[in-house]
């Protein structure tokens, strides 16, 4: 029987397609690589038939699953926070970049890494460590100064995040001057995203509280539905918005610094991935948010098996990648729109 094409616009049919998108993107990203990997020898990997090659077997389960797991959790960690930033400004082209996570979380990551560890603290934990320390730092400067009388004003907000992420560039860059050359290149390549660095040790420990945090985030769907309508009106239908506001940055800051300090800054998952959800499905954040974090998580898996198996044996970092599809892509979409007189 054949399946209306509105059909897919639906809660359960979009979820369901955009699952097995995931899906297929973690199993392409399993297999594709210098060493290829086939079906049988992928399945008996991950314990479902008759062991394979040792080599094979060590390369899906020690180098290729930690990078799926990751590729699917910060990206929906990415993208299940910009819907949730969208819907706190009330913008379509907010971000979590705009309330200092991302460049805080960098500058905390690239003083670690021209500083060096401390002696006494394995330097696998400490580039993780300040870089979420830097969020978290950015973020409550960024919200402190935001809130006048008790109340965050998101405007307030949004220009003291442009400001602060100013600020945490100039230190960028400042410190980059000064690193050496085995710094430097440590610190270019991690300003633009790997999924490569972390291994299960780190992602057992920082991969959770990202999850949950996204996880978290949906249930607050019906109180952005009403915000929509703006923060007098959300606050007649009874939603405590300065509470609101303040768990979902929050919420943000757990996912976006944890997936930052695991992967370093991917560009453009947070902003792109919602807005075609939203262009497809609406704004409903009840539909919004879910399907966000499934193709944030397909997208961002697909683009690293792509940054790896494009120009064998380098790797691409990431974040170029995907603001190199991103960015014309977005551009286009907004164009187009424009053609068609419709606005966001």
């Amino acid at each position: 029987m054949k399946v209306p094409f509105s059909a897919l616009r639906r809660p359960l049919p979009l979820c369901l397609l955009l699952g097995l998108a995931a899906l297929a993107a973690a199993v392409v990203g399993l297999g594709a690589g210098p060493l290829h990997v086939g079906p049988g020898a992928l399945l008996g990997s991950l314990g479902l038939g008759a062991a394979p090659d040792p080599t094979l077997c060590a390369t899906v389960l020690q180098l290729r699953l930690p990078r799926v797991v990751l590729g699917l959790a910060v990206g929906a960690a990415l993208a299940v926070s910009g819907a949730a930033m969208q819907g706190i400004f009330r913008n379509p082209l907010a971000d979590p970049g705009l309330v200092g996570v991302s460049s805080g979380a960098a500058l905390g990551a690239v003083a670690a890494i021209v500083a060096g560890a401390p002696a006494g603290l394995d330097g696998r934990w400490f580039l993780p460590l300040a870089s979420f320390a830097g969020a978290a730092l950015a973020t409550a400067v960024v919200s402190g100064l935001a809130r006048v009388d008790g109340v965050t004003h998101s405007a307030q907000m949004l220009l003291v995040g442009l400001a602060m992420n100013a600020v945490t560039g100039a230190g960028i860059g400042l410190l980059a001057h000064l690193a050496s050359g085995p710094a430097l290149r440590a610190l270019t390549f991690w300003m633009y995203g790997s999924l490569g660095r972390a291994g299960w040790p780190e992602i057992a420990v920082t991969a959770p509280p990202v999850l949950a945090a996204a996880l978290l985030i949906p249930l607050h769907a019906r109180e952005l539905n009403a915000l929509l309508l703006g923060e007098a009106e959300a606050a007649h239908l009874g939603v405590d918005v300065e509470r609101l506001k303040r768990r979902l940055v929050l919420l943000v800051l757990v996912a976006v610094g944890g997936a930052v300090a695991l992967t370093g800054v991917i560009a453009f998952v947070g902003l792109i991935v919602p807005q075609l959800i939203r262009l497809w499905a609406g704004p409903d954040h009840r539909l919004l948010l879910p399907a966000s974090a499934l193709l944030g998580g397909a997208l961002l898996t697909t683009a690293d098996t792509a940054a790896r198996t494009l120009a064998p044996p380098l790797e691409l970092p990431i974040g170029i990648l995907t603001a190199l599809l991103g960015g014309p892509f977005f551009i286009a979409l907004l164009l187009h729109l424009r053609g068609r007189g419709e606005t966001w």
